[in-house]
């Protein structure tokens, strides 16, 4: 798992958080690939949205702090994604989880709990980070952290 050590800037904070999401989103994307169940590919593609927009918006608030950055492809040359939110590598988290991901109320099950996982990561991250700007970095991403699980709730509701 990367972990933080409490020293890390707010922009070395991001590109960790970014790598996850990341991971995350690769992660759908193979499950996405086995799976032959439609709905089931559906709740993926959703999920890759999700995704998708969290590193929309952590790109953005990067930029905030470096405003030379204007590439995201020379920034996402920097990111390490092998690790998805959860500390797992989507290779672990497949062989471990891997029948559990044949319906879409367990896929919602283990996105919720992932989420879950990712929020308290950096709430406890944040508790512990000296820098103030890093601290308030990470308190935004646990934020969208929430919103995914609000999010994952309201698509569980749908389904029941």
């Amino acid at each position: 798992m990367t972990s933080l050590s409490g020293s890390e800037t707010p922009q070395e904070v991001i590109v960790i958080a970014y790598g996850m999401e990341q991971g995350l989103a690769d992660f759908y994307s193979r499950v996405s690939a086995m799976t032959k169940d439609r709905n089931v590919s559906d709740i993926l593609g959703k999920l890759i949205g999700i995704e998708e927009k969290h590193k929309d918006k952590l790109f953005a608030l990067y930029r905030s702090l470096e405003p030379a950055t204007q590439e995201r492809d020379l920034f996402e040359k920097g990111i390490v994604s092998d690790v998805m939110e959860g500390g797992f590598t989507g290779e672990e988290f497949l062989e471990k989880n891997k029948p559990l991901l044949d319906t879409v109320e367990n896929l919602l099950s283990l996105a919720m709990m992932l989420e879950a996982q990712a929020l308290d990561l950096y709430t406890r991250y944040a508790q512990n980070l000296e820098d103030v700007q890093g601290r308030s970095v990470l308190h935004d991403i646990a934020e969208e952290e929430k919103g995914h699980l609000a999010t994952l709730g309201s698509l569980m509701e749908a389904r029941t």
